[in-house]
C-alpha cells in the first residue's frame, strides 16, 4: 500500500516510524515531515494544511490510504475532501472533529449522554465574564473554545490572574478566534491520565494507558505546553480504574456517537482525571496525543497498517491488538523560551550518540547548512568542522527521546542518560518524566 502521513510533528515521526514496520506498507510519504521523518518516509514538501495539495498529491501518486496527523486540518475538513476524491483516510471528518475543535460542542455531548466531567458555563461576552469571576470558586478553570494549539487552557488562582487571562483570551486574543468563546469549568482535584482509542462506528478499542506531564517545569510548575513528556503504562491504571473508565466513559461515548449521528472513524484522545468520584473526562481529542503516542506505539507489537485500514472499513472489532510487557519512557527536549518565544535554527548535536535501542522523535526540526547558519567552525554543538547540513531546531518541542526497559525505572533511566547526549543552544526538558504527580 502506499500511505500518506500528513503533518511534521514527533507523533508523525512515531506513527511514520511504526507504519515502516509493516510489510504491507509498500510506501510511505509525509506532508511535510521534518528532519527526523526523512529516515522513514519520503517528505512532501507540502503544508499539512494545504488540503488542495494534499488532495492533488494522494491522486497524482494513487494513494491508497491517508493519515491525518493534527487537528488543524482534521477540523477544517480534509478528510471529507479526500474522501469525496476516493481515498481511504484515518482521521475523523468534519462533524466529528467539533468534539476537538469547540470545548463546548463537547461538553454538551457529555452532559447530554451522562458521561462524568467538571461543572462548566459558556462566555461569549468579556463583561459578562468579568463580572462572574469565581463562580466555581479557585482555582478557576477558563478554556478558549477553540483550538489553541494545546495551550488554551489556563487555570487561575485567584482573582486578578483570572481576570488578567480573561482580558487576554477574549480582549487581546492571544489564542486568536478561539477565544471568541470561553468555557469556564469547576476545578478537579486528582491526578490527570491520559487514555487513546481506536474508533470506528461500531467498536471503542482503548490502547495501552500513558500519562502526559504538560507544565514546562519539574513538580508540574509553569505554563501549560503541549506536553513535555509521558511514560506507557500509567502507574496509576488498575483494573478497576480500567473497567470503571469502560462503562462509564467508553460505552457511554460510542453510544453518544451512534446516537448523535457521529460517524466517528479514527483516533479518540480521552484527556481524565482521576478523582476520588473515579475518573471524569477533562477533554477530547481527535487523534493521536502527542508525546503519549511516543510512548505508546513503541509498545504496539500488531502491525498499526492493518489496524488503520481496519478502522476505515468499520471492522475494529475483527483486530486482534498484542501490545509488549515493556515500559516506554519519552522526555521531551525543548527550545529555551518555550512555551513562550524563542529562536529558531539552532544546531542539535549528539544525535549519532544515542543508543541504537533508543528511539529520538523528531518534533520540530530541519535540515540547514552550517555555513548558512554562520556558526561552522564556531565550536557550538553540531558546529564542528567544515560548513555541511545539519539538523536544527524549528519549534517549540524539538525532540522526544523514548526508551523502553522492563521497567519504568530502567525505560527512564535509559531516556534520561540518553538525552544527555544531546545538545542545543537553550534546550530544555523536565527532569521528573515518569514519576506520579500528584498536586
Amino acid at each position: 500500500m502506499k500511505v500518506l502521513v500528513v503533518g511534521g510533528g514527533g507523533r508523525e515521526h512515531a506513527i511514520c516510524w511504526k507504519l515502516a514496520q509493516s510489510p504491507k506498507a509498500e510506501k510511505i510519504y509525509c506532508a511535510p515531515g521534518n528532519a527526523g521523518i526523512e529516515s522513514v518516509a519520503e517528505c512532501v514538501d507540502t503544508g499539512a494544511e494545504d488540503i488542495e495539495g494534499i488532495c492533488a498529491f494522494a491522486a497524482e501518486k494513487a494513494i491508497d490510504l491517508a493519515v491525518i496527523g493534527p487537528e488543524v486540518p482534521l477540523a477544517m475538513g480534509i478528510v471529507d475532501e479526500l474522501e469525496k476524491r476516493g481515498v481511504k483516510t484515518f482521521g475523523p471528518n468534519r462533524k466529528c472533529s467539533q468534539l476537538e475543535a469547540s470545548k463546548s460542542f463537547t461538553k454538551a455531548f457529555l452532559g447530554r449522554h451522562n458521561i462524568p466531567t467538571a461543572g462548566y458555563r459558556e462566555f461569549t461576552d468579556k463583561d459578562e465574564l468579568m463580572a462572574s469571576v469565581g463562580i466555581y470558586g479557585y482555582p478557576m478553570v477558563l478554556k478558549a473554545d477553540g483550538l489553541a494549539a494545546g495551550k488554551g487552557v489556563v487555570i487561575a488562582e485567584n482573582e486578578a490572574d483570572a481576570k488578567a487571562a480573561i482580558e487576554e483570551m477574549m480582549g487581546e486574543k492571544v489564542f486568536g478566534s478561539a477565544g471568541d468563546k470561553v468555557v469556564v469549568e469547576e476545578f478537579l482535584t486528582g491526578v490527570e491520565a491520559s487514555m487513546l482509542c481506536f474508533v470506528d462506528e461500531n467498536s471503542i478499542v482503548p490502547m495501552e494507558s500513558a500519562q502526559d506531564y504538560k507544565r514546562v517545569f519539574d513538580g508540574d510548575k509553569g505554563p501549560n505546553t503541549g506536553g513535555m513528556g509521558t511514560y506507557s503504562p500509567s502507574l496509576l491504571f488498575t483494573p478497576e480504574l480500567e473497567e470503571q473508565i469502560r462503562t462509564r466513559i467508553l460505552e457511554p461515548t460510542l453510544k453518544g456517537f451512534q446516537e448523535d449521528g457521529l460517524d466517528f472513524k479514527g483516533v479518540l484522545f480521552i484527556g481524565l482525571m482521576l478523582t476520588d468520584e473515579g475518573p471524569k473526562v477533562i477533554e477530547f481529542n481527535n487523534r493521536f496525543g502527542d508525546p503519549e503516542t511516543q510512548s505508546v506505539l513503541p509498545r504496539l507489537e500488531s502491525d498499526l497498517l492493518d489496524i488503520f485500514v481496519a478502522v476505515t472499513e468499520n471492522r475494529l472489532a475483527d483486530v486482534e491488538m498484542k501490545w509488549s510487557d515493556d515500559k516506554a519512557v519519552c522526555v521531551v527536549a525543548a527550545s529555551g523560551g518555550y512555551p513562550g518565544s524563542y529562536e529558531k535554527n539552532k544546531v542539535i548535536g549528539g544525535l549519532d550518540k544515542v543508543d541504537d535501542d533508543v528511539i529520538v522523535f523528531h518534533a520540530g526540526t530541519a535540515k540547514k547548512n552550517t555555513a548558512e547558519l554562520g556558526c561552522a567552525g564556531s565550536g557550538k554543538p553540531g558546529c564542528t568542522g567544515e560548513p555541511h547540513m545539519a539538523t536544527v531546531t524549528s519549534g517549540g518541542r524539538v525532540l522526544g527521546v523514548t526508551a523502553l526497559g522492563k521497567t519504568h525505572e530502567e525505560a527512564k533511566a535509559k531516556a534520561y542518560d540518553n538525552i544527555k547526549r544531546i545538545r542545543f543552544e537553550g534546550m530544555q526538558y523536565r527532569t521528573d518524566i515518569g514519576t506520579i504527580n500528584r498536586r
